[in-house]
């Protein structure tokens, strides 16, 4: 049994994942915001409700020092030695292009894992629309090609709100031509995302398919022109896919 945990920056998400000609997949995934799991009473531990000591344990952590030390704490009670995820420059057939291969998120790396074994052998673009949105360009041969980052729809809305005189902090309403400002913010941030993910995505060879994750891709699709698919928990895929991939733990 693999146990892989997603700490993101708003939320933490774990599975656990069952390999093997028998059962093959997830038997469980659980989800809580950074909050809740800070919070947690210290005689519960949320790894350990449902299943037992797990074979691997593969982590992938944006959440900064602090969730580090309450996942160390929760998987105390396990026998694995966890492996923390970063950027490599080779794995699982995905070759890391960036300038320095380790300074590449923990989670895209393995969202571009994921994304290369749902789609072998196509270029892809890869989105997840998050408290940051991040979009990857993968080639046909597996090779991260470079990506951006950009504030997801909340945060440019809080942005907002902080950095100008009367601009409401409010959910609004996608319309055609807004003629309210709570309209307005709300178009003008989901136009920016979607314009980006097109932007990119003209940049992509012909046959090329977008997969899009993260809390804001059921609304991102709905003002995107091309084809996606939305995978909800891809960058769990990608962790589990780095677990069974069989390669020494990276030092």
């Amino acid at each position: 049994m693999i146990l892989a945990i997603d700490a993101g920056n708003s939320r933490v998400k774990w599975g656990w994942y069952e390999p093997g000609p028998a059962r093959h997949g997830w038997a469980s995934i659980a989800t809580v915001s950074l909050i809740e799991f800070a919070a947690a009473a210290h005689h519960v531990n949320p790894f350990s409700v449902t299943h037992e000591n797990p074979d691997r344990i593969v982590i992938s952590n944006v959440a900064g020092e602090g969730a580090r030390q309450l996942i160390v704490n929760w998987i105390g009670i396990f026998e694995a030695e966890p492996e923390w995820v970063h950027g490599e420059r080779e794995r699982c057939g995905v070759r890391n292009l960036y300038d320095t291969p380790e300074q590449l998120g923990p989670d895209r790396w393995a969202a571009l894992i994921a994304a290369r074994a749902l789609v072998p052998g196509r270029a892809c673009l890869v989105v997840n629309a998050g408290t940051a949105t991040t979009i990857d360009a993968l080639s046909p041969e597996g090779e991260f090609l470079g990506g951006l980052i950009l504030p997801g729809v909340d945060l440019m809305r809080y942005v907002l709100h902080e950095h100008t005189g009367r601009l409401p902090l409010q959910e609004g309403n996608f319309v055609t031509t807004p003629r309210n400002t709570v309209d307005a913010i709300e178009t003008g941030c989901r136009h920016a995302q979607a314009g980006a993910v097109e932007r990119m995505f003209r940049l992509m060879p012909a046959g090329s398919v977008c997969i899009v994750s993260g809390g804001g891709g059921p609304a991102l699709i709905e003002r995107l022109p091309m084809p996606c698919r939305y995978v909800e928990n891809l960058v769990l895929e990608g962790l589990a896919r780095i677990a069974l991939d069989g390669k020494p733990r990276p030092a």
